[in-house]
Parts: structure tokens; C-alpha cells; sequence
């Protein structure tokens, strides 16, 4: 018998935006040795442009740049920029990928990233990182946090390179970094899977010539527009006009350009678009207080979670303006260059407004290549065909997609479909797991216990996001005469990667026994600078940040004076504390490799299937007494897909599957333990109790449909709700309603439920087309406030148009009236297409697009996880964007309905991420725990217990024999509660000494000293 050949142990990313850094760190962590080629000369695509992102209105770069460094810094990853791929050959587990590597110019290695270079080169261009508003030269590092952090030299316009002149570089460049005969080159990669991850293609907006792009000086594309709000854009934040420089007054946005146009050929919907100019109009009222912006706009596309409150918050708070209405032209004043803009509003009137500036909400368009290089099909738009349930998965077996390339979507979905790639490639190469991987080591640990306290301060400037308002020079000097202090400078980015190798060699050259990083958020960045400092053999314990941004730029914008004085505060106590910090040692606690999955709907069996399919035993639990969830209430999807033998189809796969344990009419009693060892108790109507134990939890808990009290439903059967008719049309009752009508929005977008439940409204135009089509002659009408089909569903919205749908908007708290008569039912509702005007409509069949609702178990279940609700009962991820299926709480990951309202596919994926983070804790013998946790000073400890009662986390247990309590440092989060309410002070929690403390807060009050 012939041994099935294994497949090989390393993976091809191709793409190194959010998406492909995703995939490629999973992946790393799972095991395998990773590719990633990125067509540019650094990783962080579209992404690292951003200025902030939305909901949260973070700083992009400041959450993406520590991922960046991460994948530079990991052994198991190798980046190749300026690399396409040319052709892949082969199968599944065994690929032949065929690239081509452009040279660079520059040797990586050796540049330092010093900028002498730019300094000397005589050339200028415009420069790509800032959308061409502003000129950088032909070499130069393409931003700040690039990865790699070399620079790079563009041959078209290098003077060397065209005309053989010049070489100011060479002369300059003291590391030898110039490489002028560096040639293109090819590779040939052997890879096991391929995930394709390009992102995606701006739309070329001057195919918009109404609108006068690059026409009008004031016309310029979101992506620009971005670049100037940010600190390090051309305009270093201030939001003025390109033609003379003028703070602008008057802001105008024009939606759905180069999207859900046929005219372009980008009938789809971009997806992102409402809320990318929602954020920005926000942060330029943030920059510029004066400014009023308006939004022109079709439909108000806030789906996803919390965006409906963002929008709101934006429109009733923040002073933007929105109007829907389709702008048909921009004329330029010739000597103001003011803009005019002509529009048809809502109610049909045309109208004339003049703006300072113009920005065009740019559309997404499918990248090049994926059908020609990966040998995948694509659909009628360019974008990756994927399965209809499974959205990552390509027409050829081994290569995966996610991001943009499969459709246009924003960046949790991406990151989301990224991670969920990773874990399906994991499952194809398990047997090839850890074959090709590196082993990496720090450097040995420093004994600095007898040694003086030496600290070095870094200041950073964050571009101007702190040096724009915050004097850094000044905090500097004040930072290097505090004492202990033996080294202090500030850095543009503390957080690049040319910065953290300047770190260590900091920390080395000058001997730091401590260190002082004085920037943003502690959240995102401490576990970077951190490892920074053990890569310099110093206990990583012995940082301390200074957040002077959050707590100090930001909240101090217009005190300059105080924001420097803060800033000098919050760096003396930084300082005082990392003065008195003490080496602390991580412990170890082993992995049961089993998973606990909590429902059994499509999320929850799909979920269970993954695990399953990388090898690991799952406990599958579900309250009901059969599997499936809320899609058995479904009959197909918006694509025509029969979702019922779908779900039959994966209940059989999940009953036969021998790894997955299913227990049915069981609901979850108590759980208890930490990552890689929890143990939870399971009851069964009975009231038998099962004890399993497992080393990760998935929560798949799903949701709920809103029952609706209003509309006469429940006392009138001619009132039902969206899933009854879809049992109706799939029954097809003869004879079909002549006239339905449909109302939106019903439990949803209201005080009680202010989310948007994302798939009412394809819903309803995928029933409304089902019933016109099995009887033409039947009328329908949507009542709606606005159509959210976003990305390829706008599809099938226009094809319902097309076929006789009639689409009637109201306006909000403009609800539609019902009543029943003998006759049939009796709708009213103003039209707002019509100015208001009351349009009266006789309806054989009223439908109700009720919302989804948290599942009310929820309640229960989170205080046994120790995870958090949002307001709305939906579970609350660790963070929105880049963890959106992880919660705080180690060990426990979330997906579907649990997460938030969402479709069935996009379930399916959320399910496959979960999975996927779920096997990077499975898949280690052991955890490393956290330093920072309490400790029981059992000589002093009167075992009075209500450490013990008060502890969030169940991390304390009590001794009778020696009535003392003791802290499980497994469980500890090292959150405090037991140190602050212990009146006998037996509970420390290393790190936070009260004598560190009481420095701080006498730092603090002592003030600015010179």
C-alpha cells in the first residue's frame, strides 16, 4: 500500500495589507511556515493610509503598526515586497508558485532607515503614501512604520537608473546600502496552500467627468481625503483646501461613486463608503470645529455592529448633515474655486449649494490578477467566486480568499475571513504541522537585581497626534534630568519597526535596567515594546508606559501649555514607578486539547466541524433538542441557495463525525477554570449533570427574532412576518396574494433595539423577487427607511426593481399606519419620495421584516465566561477590529448571531475564525501565564475571605487547614480587586506595590519641576 505523500508545511499569502498579516500570523502561530508577498515596497496596504477607523474612531496606524512589527520580527515568516505573483502550478498540499521579485534597489539588510538618502536625492515625485498631494523622492522609506523599514528607489525616475547621473545616495549612504545592480528576479515557492488576500482597487473617480475630478482643484477622492486628516499627511491634519491652502468651511461628500452604478460597470454596493465619510466627517470636525460637513447619499448603509449608533451619534450630536439626494454635477467658481453642486433631493427637487471642497466617496473595485495568476474563477463583477456558504473558499481546491478580493467589505469582516482561511489551511496541512518551522529564542535574561536603577525615557510624537499639540523637545529634557534617568530622545514612531531595533540597541549601548516608553494606548502596544525589551535580555517586566496620548494630546488639543505639563507629569510617574519595579517571572499551566462549543446552529455545528477537522475532540452543547438553530427557519439564501438541505447537510456531517461529543436539550450550569484547562457543568431536563473538561470555549449561542406587538400581528392572519412567507412561497399556496405589502425596520433602528439587524432588508427584496417571479402579476411594495443590500446583494435589489418591486421610503418616527377591513388590510404611509404625501395601500398580505434580538441566555452565560454584553445583549469582542471573534477573557472565542445580527454565510466564516483561534490555544501543550498577578502573604492573611468573594475571576481559593486564602495565577488577571479591599495588606499584586504607587501619585502632585 502506497503512504500518502505528506503536504508540505508552508503557505503562500499573497497580499500584506490587514487581511494578509492576519492570515500570515495564524498561521505562524498554528505552525506553518509562511510567505507573504506584497506588490508594494511595505506591508500594511490601505489600511496603513487610514487616519482613524471606524466605529471607535482609533488611530489605524496605531493598532495595525504593532501587527506590522510582529510579522517582521516573526522567524516563521518571510516578507517579500515588491513581488507578484506570475503563475501557480500543482495541487492542493503540493504548489509550484512561480514569483517575481523586483529589485529594490537597497539592500533591506543593511539600511537603517536614516533618510540620508532622501535628504541628497535631487529628484522629486508625488508621493504614493500621500495619494500624490505631496512630493517625497525618488528614494526615500515609503512611510514611517514601513515593514520593511529600508528604503526603496523608484526606477522610473531615479537619475541614476534613467540617465546614469547623479548617485547622491551612494556618496551618503554610510551602511552600503545602495545596490544600483540589483536585478529582477524569480522564485519558485513549494507551498501546501495558497491564500489570496490583494485587497482591492480604488475606483479611478475621473471616469466620473460629471463630478470634475483632477478637473477641480477642490475635488479630490476619500482615500486623499484621508491622507489629509491624517497627523502624518500632507497637510499634518489640518483639513485646508489643495488650491491655496484655506481652512475649509464648507465640506461636501458624494456617495456611490464607482459603486451602484451600471454605467461604470460596479453595479454592486462598496460597503464601505457611508461609513468611511461618516468617520471623516467626524474627524474633521474634530480637527476643524468650524467645518460643516454634509453627506449626499442614496441609502445610509450603517449595518454592521454599532454603526447604526455612529451614524446617529454623527447626525443628532456631531453636527453632520445628511442628504439624500444624487449630486449630478460640480461646477468650479474660476476665481474662488468654490464648488457648486447641482442635486435632485429626496422629494425630487433640484437644488444648488456651493463648497470649499469636494470629496468623492470612491468605490471597490476587484484587484487584478486573481484569475490569471491563481488559475481561480471569478464572478461577473472580478471578484473571487467563492462558495455560497463558505466565503473563503475558491473555485480551486487549496487556494483560499478573503478581504476584498472575494467582495467588498470593511476590515473586522476582513480580519474575520482572514483568520477563518487560516484555520481551513491549517486543516488541509495538519499532518505537515511544525515540519518547516524555525525555533526562536531570546536572548538570555539579565541579572539586574543588584544593580542601580537606569531607566530610559522615549518620547514619541505619534506624527502629530501628540507632537502637534505636546512640546516633546521640552518633555524630553525634562524626562532626562528626573532622577535615574540615563538616557532620553524622542522618536516620530516609537512603535515602527526601525524603532524597536533602535530600542534594543538603546538598551544594550547604554546598559537600561529599565525601560519608559511614554506614547499611546498600553492596550495595544505594551506587549510590543515589551518584547522589545526581552529581545534585549531584560526582564520584560520592568516597562512602563506613559500613555500621553489618550490620557494627553488628545483630551488637551486646544491647552497646548497644559498638555505639555501633563505630559510631563505622566512621564515623571512613569518613571518613579519603573524606578521600584522588580523582575517578575510567567508561569505554565497545560492544555486539555478538547473544545466546548455552546449552541448548535449553523455557527455553532460549524464551528465544532473545524475543530473537529484539525483533530481536536469537541463537546457540542445545544439547549433545544435538535440541531440547527435559527435557520431552520430559512428556506433560501439571497443567491437562490437551498439553505435547508444545506443544514441537513451539515447536521449529518456533525452527527457522524466521530471527534465531535453532541448533547442536545442541555444547557450550561456553571463553568469554571482558565484557558487550556476549564471545566464546565452541563444539565439535561432532568436534571443530570454532565462534567466535561476542555481547554477552549466557543460561544455560538445565536439569536433571536423579534415578535412584533405592533402591525396587528399575532391578531390578524394576514399579518406575517418575513420567514412565514418564505415557507409560504417555497409552498407555493395557490392562489398566490395579489397585492403584499412589506414594512422594514420592525424591531430595529428604534429607542428599545437602535442597531440595524444587517439582513432584513435582503430578506425582503429576496422574497419580494421570489413572489414576482412565481406570479408576475402580483404587486409588491417595500416600505423602508433605507435598502442596506450592501456589497453583491444591491444585485438583487435592482433585479427586483426591474421586475416591478416597488420601493416606498418613510421617514423615521414616520412608521406606517395599519388596519384591518373586511376587504383586506389597510396600510398608510407618507411618502417621503413624495414630500410626505399619505399614500394609501390595500394589501391582500402584510409582511413584517422583524429584526434580530440578542439571545436571552446570554444573560446567564456571560457572568460563567467573565465576558461582557454590549447594551443590546450581544457579546462584546476583545476588539472590534483587530480580534473581533476573541473576548478579554483568554481562551474564549465568539461567532454568529452570539457576535451580532448577521447572514448565514458570514456566520459560516465568523465560525471558521473562531475555530481557527480556538486551535492556536488547542493546539500548545502549554500556556504561558501573566507576571502581573496576585499573591497571598500567608503570614499576614486572616482568612477572612472577601478577597475571595469579591474576585471577578474566580482566581482565589481558601485553605482551611490554614485558613489562609491562595491565588490560582492561571485564573488571575491581575486585576486588583483583592489587593485594594485586603485591610490586613496580605494581597500584593506584583507590579503595583503600594510603595510604587504612592511615588506616582507624589510624582504627580508634585508637579512640573525643573
Amino acid at each position: 500500500m502506497t503512504r500518502k505523500k505528506a503536504p508540505i508545511g508552508a503557505v503562500l499569502v499573497m497580499g500584506g495589507g490587514v487581511g494578509g498579516i492576519q492570515s500570515s500570523l495564524e498561521l505562524a502561530g498554528l505552525g506553518y511556515k509562511v510567505y507573504l508577498l506584497d506588490s508594494s515596497p511595505s506591508v500594511g496596504g490601505v489600511m496603513g493610509m487610514l487616519d482613524k477607523t471606524f466605529p471607535t474612531n482609533e488611530c489605524s496606524m496605531c493598532i495595525l503598526s504593532p501587527k506590522m512589527v510582529e510579522i517582521a520580527s516573526n522567524e516563521n515568516v518571510e516578507v517579500i515586497t515588491l513581488a507578484d505573483v506570475l503563475s501557480v502550478q500543482g495541487k492542493a498540499g503540493d504548489f509550484k508558485v512561480k514569483v517575481r521579485v523586483r529589485p529594490r534597489f537597497v539592500d533591506a539588510e543593511k539600511c537603517t532607515g536614516c533618510g540620508d538618502c532622501t535628504a541628497k536625492c535631487p529628484a522629486k515625485i508625488p508621493d504614493p503614501y500621500n495619494a500624490g498631494l505631496s512630493m517625497t523622492k525618488s528614494i526615500r522609506v515609503p512611510f514611517p512604520q514601513a515593514v520593511p523599514g529600508a528604503a526603496v528607489i523608484d526606477p522610473d525616475t531615479c537619475r541614476f537608473l534613467t540617465k546614469g547621473k547623479c548617485g547622491n545616495c551612494v556618496k551618503v549612504c554610510q551602511a552600503k546600502a545602495i545596490d544600483f545592480e540589483q536585478k529582477e528576479e524569480e522564485r519558485i515557492l513549494r507551498v501546501g496552500a495558497v491564500i489570496a488576500a490583494p485587497g482591492y482597487k480604488p475606483f479611478d473617480a475621473s471616469r466620473k467627468t460629471e463630478y470634475g475630478y483632477k478637473v477641480n482643484d477642490n475635488v479630490i477622492t476619500s482615500l486623499e481625503f484621508e491622507r489629509i486628516l491624517g497627523a502624518n499627511g500632507p497637510t499634518l491634519g489640518h483639513v485646508v483646501r489643495p488650491s491655496d491652502g484655506e481652512e475649509v468651511k464648507k465640506l461636501a461628500f458624494i456617495q456611490c461613486v464607482g459603486s451602484r452604478d451600471t454605467t461604470t460597470g460596479n453595479s454592486y454596493c462598496s460597503s464601505v463608503c457611508c461609513m468611511y465619510a461618516t468617520k471623516q466627517a467626524l474627524i474633521a470636525k474634530e480637527h476643524l470645529p468650524s467645518i460643516e460637513p454634509t453627506i449626499f447619499f442614496i441609502d445610509m448603509r450603517a449595518y454592521g455592529k454599532d454603526f447604526e449608533k455612529y451614524y446617529k451619534a454623527a447626525e443628532t450630536k456631531n453636527g453632520v448633515r445628511y442628504i439624500r439626494g444624487l449630486v449630478s454635477g460640480v461646477r468650479e467658481r474660476q476665481r474662488s474655486k468654490d464648488l457648486l453642486l447641482r442635486y435632485l433631493d429626496g422629494a425630487g427637487e433640484m437644488r444648488e449649494e456651493e463648497f470649499d471642497l469636494v470629496v468623492l466617496s470612491i468605490g471597490l473595485e476587484a484587484p487584478y490578477g486573481l484569475k490569471e495568476e491563481l488559475g481561480i474563477e471569478t464572478n461577473e463583477h472580478g471578484f473571487a467566486a467563492t462558495d455560497s456558504f463558505m466565503p473563503v473558499i475558491s473555485s480551486r481546491e487549496g487556494i483560499l480568499v478573503c478581504g476584498a478580493a472575494q467582495e467588498p467589505k470593511d476590515i473586522p469582516d476582513t480580519v474575520t475571513q482572514a483568520t477563518a482561511a487560516a484555520g481551513l489551511v491549517s486543516q488541509a496541512l495538519h499532518d505537515s504541522r511544525g515540519t518547516l518551522l524555525a525555533k526562536f529564542e531570546h536572548p538570555p535574561e539579565r541579572d539586574v537585581s543588584g544593580e542601580e536603577p537606569r531607566v530610559g525615557a522615549i518620547i514619541c510624537r505619534c506624527g502629530s497626534n501628540i507632537g502637534g499639540f505636546v512640546d516633546v523637545p521640552a518633555v524630553v529634557e525634562y524626562a532626562s534630568k528626573l532622577p535615574g534617568v540615563v538616557f532620553a530622545e524622542e522618536r516620530i514612531y516609537a512603535c515602527s519597526q526601525d524603532a524597536q531595533e533602535w530600542i534594543r540597541q538603546v538598551v544594550e549601548e547604554h546598559k537600561l535596567n529599565r525601560l519608559v516608553v511614554a506614547s499611546c494606548t498600553p492596550r495595544t502596544h505594551q506587549p510590543l515594546f515589551r518584547e522589545t525589551l526581552q529581545s534585549a535580555g531584560v526582564n520584560k517586566y520592568l516597562f512602563e508606559m506613559a500613555n500621553i496620548r489618550e490620557h494627553c494630546s488628545w483630551v488637551h488639543m486646544k491647552e497646548p501649555e497644559q498638555a505639555t505639563r501633563k505630559a510631563g507629569y505622566l512621564v515623571k510617574m512613569a518613571v518613579e514607578k519603573a524606578r521600584r519595579l522588580e523582575p517578575l517571572a510567567e508561569g505554565e499551566s497545560a492544555v486539555i486539547p478538547r473544545a466546548l462549543v455552546i449552541g448548535g446552529g449553523v455557527a455553532g455545528m460549524n464551528a465544532a466541524l473545524n475543530l473537529a477537522g484539525s483533530r481536536f475532540q469537541v463537546y457540542l452543547v445545544e439547549k433545544d433538542g435538535n440541531l440547527g438553530g435559527l435557520a431552520r427557519n430559512i428556506r433560501f439564501n439571497a443567491g437562490g441557495d437551498d439553505v435547508q438541505a444545506y443544514l441537513e447537510q451539515l447536521i449529518e456531517r456533525v452527527e457522524k463525525e466521530e471527534l465531535i461529543t453532541v448533547f442536545t436539550s442541555h444547557r450550561v450550569k456553571d463553568v469554571s477554570g482558565f484557558v487550556g484547562q476549564f471545566k464546565t457543568l452541563i444539565e439535561d431536563p432532568e436534571g443530570r449533570e454532565t462534567f466535561l473538561e476542555h481547554g477552549a470555549v466557543i460561544v455560538a449561542t445565536g439569536g433571536g427574532q423579534y415578535q412584533p406587538a405592533e402591525y396587528l400581528y399575532g391578531l390578524d392572519e394576514r399579518v406575517i412576518t418575513q420567514w412565514q412567507l418564505e415557507d409560504m412561497l417555497v409552498k407555493m399556496p395557490e392562489p398566490l396574494p395579489k397585492r403584499v405589502v412589506m414594512i422594514q425596520c420592525v424591531g430595529s433602528r428604534d429607542e428599545e433595539r437602535p442597531y440595524c439587524s444587517k439582513v432584513c432588508c435582503t430578506e425582503a427584496v429576496k422574497n419580494a423577487l421570489a413572489l414576482k417571479k412565481l406570479s408576475p402579476e402580483s404587486e409588491v411594495f417595500v416600505l423602508y427607511r433605507d435598502i442596506r443590500t450592501y456589497g453583491f446583494r444591491e444585485d438583487i435589489y435592482r433585479e427586483a426593481r426591474e421586475a416591478g418591486v416597488l420601493f416606498v421610503r418613510y421617514e423615521d418616527g414616520r412608521q406606517p399606519r395599519v388596519a384591518a377591513t373586511p376587504a383586506g388590510l389597510r396600510v398608510e404611509v407618507e411618502d417621503a419620495n413624495l414630500g410626505g404625501e399619505t399614500v394609501v395601500l390595500e394589501s391582500d398580505l402584510l409582511v413584517l421584516s422583524t429584526g434580530i434580538t440578542a439571545n436571552p441566555d446570554n444573560s446567564e452565560l456571560a457572568p460563567m465566561l467573565k465576558v461582557p454584553r454590549n447594551a443590546e445583549g450581544f457579546f462584546l469582542e476583545a476588539h472590534m477590529k483587530l480580534r473581533p471573534v476573541d473576548f478579554a477573557t483568554d481562551g474564549v472565542f465568539v461567532c454568529g448571531l452570539a457576535h451580532a445580527p448577521k447572514s448565514i454565510e458570514e456566520s459560516v466564516g465568523q465560525a471558521a475564525a473562531a475555530a481557527a483561534r480556538a486551535e492556536s490555544v488547542l493546539s500548545k501543550e502549554k500556556i504561558v501565564t501573566e507576571g502581573i498577578v496576585a499573591a497571598i502573604d500567608s503570614e499576614i492573611c486572616s482568612g477572612c475571605r472577601l478577597c475571595m468573594a469579591l474576585c471577578p475571576f474566580e482566581a482565589i481559593s481558601y485553605d482551611e487547614h490554614k485558613n489562609v486564602v491562595e491565588v490560582n495565577s492561571s485564573l488571575c488577571k491581575g486585576c486588583g480587586t483583592c489587593t485594594a479591599v485586603c485591610s490586613a495588606g496580605a494581597s500584593r499584586l506584583h507590579g503595583f506595590r503600594a510603595d510604587q504607587i504612592f511615588e506616582q501619585i507624589e510624582a504627580a502632585a508634585s508637579g512640573w519641576r525643573e
